[in-house]
Order: C-alpha cells, then structure tokens, then sequence
C-alpha cells in the first residue's frame, strides 16, 4: 500500500526543507518574522527562488498549509482488495495522524493566527486554512470511506456525512481546548482506536460491526 498522494502539492524535497523552516519561523517568532528575507537566510536560499517556488506571500502561506496537511496520510488502493483489516488500519492511521497534527505547535500557531485575523479585513488566511488544509484533509480521508463502502464494508447515505462522524468522533473538543492552552492527548492511539471502533460500529456493515464488536469485547 502507498500513501494517497492525488491531491497532495508536489515539492520537492529541498522545496519541503524550506517550507518547513517557514513553519519554524512562524510558531518560533509569529508573523511577524515570516518575512522572505528572514525566510532567504533562515532556509539558506535566494529571494529569487522564494518567488519562484512559491509566488507571493499569500502562495507561500497556502504552501506551508498544504505541506502541513500533506502529514496527515491516507492511503489509496494499489491492487490490494480492501479488508476489513486494511480499513480499520486505514482509518486508525489517519486517525492518529490527524491528532497529532492538530495537537503540534504548527497547526495550533497558524490556528490561533487565523482566528486573531478573523474580523481584519482583507485576512486571508483562515480561507487558505479551510481550503488547502482542512478540505485537503477531507477529500483524502472521504474517498478512502467512499473505497470502504464499495467494497462493502461501510454502510452510508451520505458520504460526507459519514465522514463528518469520523471527524467528530477523532477530534471532539480536542482541538478547541488545545486552541485554548490544553495539553494534547497523552495516548493518540488509544483515542484513534477508540474512535475508529465507534464510527466502524455506526456505519460498518453488519459482519464488519461484528468484527469490531468482538474485538472490543475481548479487551
């Protein structure tokens, strides 16, 4: 199996290094210190492929969000049938991902950055943060159910519905009250399993609730 990259930016490994000294500069020293100077000397590079790689401030923002949102994996069919082990693996694998994403210091800087904009006008980036994070997020994660439900295994009338129950059942509050100063989960995997095992229940079909009722039981 191979990580779902359909709608993933493709960078390159020197472009990633450069963005992930842009996310360093913005948690370390807020916005303020994400100039592209600051950027040139912090990531060993000239203005000139800043520019080029990047464009502007606005597409250097909506890269650094989009290399963010790429950590959190799914993964695509390649030739394998879809188990049930396989999903709830899936599942739980992006599960995980996604709260450890949420919960580093990345994703809650530009989180509270995007807030404190909220109501200035001509802010941009709570829109790049819905478009080239969260629904980046989101696409990957409703085609994996979307792959679960023909090959059987997940029953549903409305795919993005579903998914909303998936998200709902990884993340809770979790999120506000790390936004709020709340330390993070002490054990992801335990709350991906936990999670993973209510939304297979909701919606698995009947053999694949069987299986994780079983499971559940037998802890």
């Amino acid at each position: 199996m191979r990580a779902d990259t359909s709608d993933m930016p493709e960078f390159s490994p020197r472009q990633n290094a450069v963005l992930e000294q842009a996310l360093r500069l913005l948690v370390e020293g807020g916005e303020k210190a994400l100039t592209t100077s600051g950027l040139a000397r912090a990531a060993n590079c000239s203005k000139e492929s800043l520019y080029k790689w990047f464009g502007d401030r606005e597409g250097l923002l909506a890269a650094m969000i989009a290399h963010q949102a790429s950590k959190v994996r799914t993964f695509e069919r390649s030739g394998e049938r879809l188990t049930d082990d396989l999903l709830r693996d899936h599942l739980e694998l992006f599960a995980r991902d996604l709260l450890v994403v949420l919960a580093g210091d990345v994703s809650l800087a530009l989180n509270r950055l995007a807030i404190g904009q909220a109501t200035r006008e001509g802010s941009k980036l709570g829109k790049l943060l819905l478009e080239h994070g969260r629904r980046q997020i989101d696409r990957r994660a409703m085609a994996l159910i979307d792959q679960g439900k023909r090959a059987g295994l997940l029953r549903f009338d409305n795919a993005d519905a579903a998914y909303h129950t998936l998200y709902g059942l990884i993340v809770s509050d979790l999120h506000v009250r790390m936004l709020l100063g709340e330390p993070g989960l002490k054990d992801n995997a335990r709350q991906a399993e936990r999670a993973v095992g209510s939304f297979l229940t909701l919606h698995g079909t009947q053999k694949q609730s069987a299986d994780v009722l079983g499971v559940s039981a037998g802890r």
